[in-house]
């Protein structure tokens, strides 16, 4: 895959659903490991002896510590050599850590695993103006600043909007912890292109990755502003981006489909889910699209459908 042009330096974010990541929870309840991640954090990469002088611990305590971090992958360890033999080097993975208390997004049918992720919940991006996040009350900070993507506001976006970049999404493998075989990966989300002011004519080439694997590419034909959204606010501006077209990625055994249509030969086996205990959902303009006409993507709230990012896992049924 090709990497995406951006403006800010990349941070890498986590989102943590208590019912789904309890080790990750259990890994961060010592505030031996927190005053950890404060440090790497803060300092950089270090070894076990860098990090036990700056916290005054003993080397014993800092590096059972590092083990649990390292278990539940919050801590990258590295062995480096050193003036005799090794040394282990430490580096914290994540920049933040969101711990989601407003219940399991995750809701079951009998075939059907359905996880809903809100817009603003990315934990990785690199984009480039123009860009800005909405929520439904008002605009999240200046607009063009790709730093303002690290504002914690960015949790209550409802609208987010960029030229160039990505962001990225992690959402639970249900799958794996069930033990069980897909039929379908199913992805839903609202997309536009993305041109200032508005212009139906305005052809983009939109793109999505699951674990680094591009799965296709839908051409969006214009950024839609003719008409206010139907769960547009009515205090938004009605010469901005209003409501886009809601488009269904579906994964299957014969290959890549949007709405219906085939897009590419990437399968389920090529995506090796089972080896992945995370579904990384990528959206964004890949560098040297044919027509990089920027991405407007709509969460409950604004546009025509009143909906997060959905994934759908569609279970295969056991024979009886």
């Amino acid at each position: 895959m090709s990497s995406l042009p951006g403006n800010s330096p990349r941070r890498a974010f986590l989102t943590v659903v208590p019912e789904q990541d309890a080790d990750v929870v259990r890994g961060l309840t010592s505030a031996v490991r927190l005053d950890i991640l404060r440090t790497l954090r803060q300092r950089g990469p270090l070894n076990i002896n860098g990090i036990a002088e700056a916290l005054g611990l003993p080397q014993s305590t800092v590096a059972t510590n590092i083990q649990v971090l390292e278990d539940v992958a919050l801590v990258h360890t590295e062995a480096v050599k050193a003036s005799k033999g090794q040394q282990k080097v430490c580096s914290v993975r994540f920049d933040e850590i969101v711990i989601r208390l407003d219940g399991s997004p995750v809701r079951k049918a009998q075939d059907i695993i359905e996880v809903g992720m809100p817009i603003g919940l990315y934990t990785g991006y690199e984009v480039s103006a123009p860009c800005g996040l909405c929520s439904t009350e008002s605009i999240i900070g200046p607009l063009d600043v790709p730093d303002l993507f690290l504002d914690p506001a960015r949790m209550n976006a409802a609208l987010i909007w960029f030229g160039r970049g990505f962001v990225e999404y992690k959402f639970p493998n249900n799958a794996k912890v069930l033990k069980t075989e897909l039929s379908a990966l199913e992805f839903s989300l609202e997309l536009s292109s993305e041109v200032p002011g508005t212009n139906t004519n305005w052809p983009s080439d939109i793109s999505l990755w699951v674990n680094s694997t591009k799965l296709g590419t839908w051409n969006s034909p214009g950024d839609y502003g003719d008409k206010r959204g139907r769960f547009t606010p009515s205090w938004w501006k009605l010469g901005g981006s209003q409501y886009g077209e809601l488009t269904t990625w579906r994964v299957t055994e014969r290959g890549t489909f949007v709405n219906n249509k085939r897009v590419s030969g990437i399968t389920l086996a090529a995506l090796k889910l089972h080896e992945h205990h995370s579904i990384r959902l990528r959206v964004g303009i890949e560098e040297g699209a044919r027509h990089p006409g920027g991405v407007n993507i709509f969460g409950r709230g604004f546009g025509n459908h009143d909906q997060d990012i959905v994934m759908r896992l569609h279970l295969k049924r056991r024979a009886a």
